[in-house]
């Protein structure tokens, strides 16, 4: 199913651990490595073809994740003429998706890269949220760079377990509750070095 300009319309997942760290695949027996994406069926929504492709790619169901955000728009990169079947050259021109931004409320151990009989993925590891922009193939670096930018604002607060650092903060304030807060009136002409 083709636009009218010869873009295909697809979905395209950009899925974090708690740490937002996003989960990148290597696509099957080859050395590409990139998101979870793929094709809108006929009659379905990009929501709909975005929790399709998320169980057909990663093994995921809905029940594994939260939805934080999507693209406002269709976002667009063309494939080079090399890449395209020889029977979709002329008309075939690029993949037009939609970005969702997911969190995953699910473990680790809920990913299934042989989820279906038709494996997209025989890899996959946790990066670093922009390291894709580095890595992924030349013609997608774009897109990918609209889809992370736009979504970057939507990350969620990360909440880093440090138990030094919250027992220090305690410690400050249990000082702060137990002695007072003396602040410095303004205006006395105190100089500090």
């Amino acid at each position: 199913m083709l636009d009218r300009e010869g873009f295909r319309p697809n979905v395209g997942i950009i899925l974090l651990n708690p740490r937002n760290q996003v989960f990148w695949g290597k696509r099957l027996r080859t050395h590409s490595w990139q998101f979870p994406q793929g094709g809108i069926k006929h009659g379905e929504s990009p929501e709909q073809a975005m929790f399709r492709e998320l169980h057909e790619e990663v093994g995921l169901k809905p029940e594994h994740v939260q939805i934080v955000a999507r693209t406002r728009d269709w976002l667009r990169y063309e494939v080079p003429e090399h890449f395209i079947r020889k029977d979709a050259r002329g008309h075939y021109r690029g993949q037009k998706q939609i970005w969702f931004l997911l969190k995953l409320v699910g473990h680790d151990s809920d990913l299934n890269l042989r989820a279906t009989d038709h494996p997209e993925f025989d890899a996959w590891r946790w990066n670093e949220y922009w390291v894709p922009l580095d890595l992924v193939i030349e013609f997608k670096r774009n897109v990918y760079e609209m889809a992370l930018t736009e979504l970057a604002r939507f990350l969620p607060r990360v909440n880093h377990h440090n138990r030094y650092l919250r027992s220090g903060l305690r410690a400050q304030r249990l000082d702060h509750e137990t002695h007072g807060h003396a602040a410095a009136p303004e205006g006395d002409g105190a100089a500090f070095d």
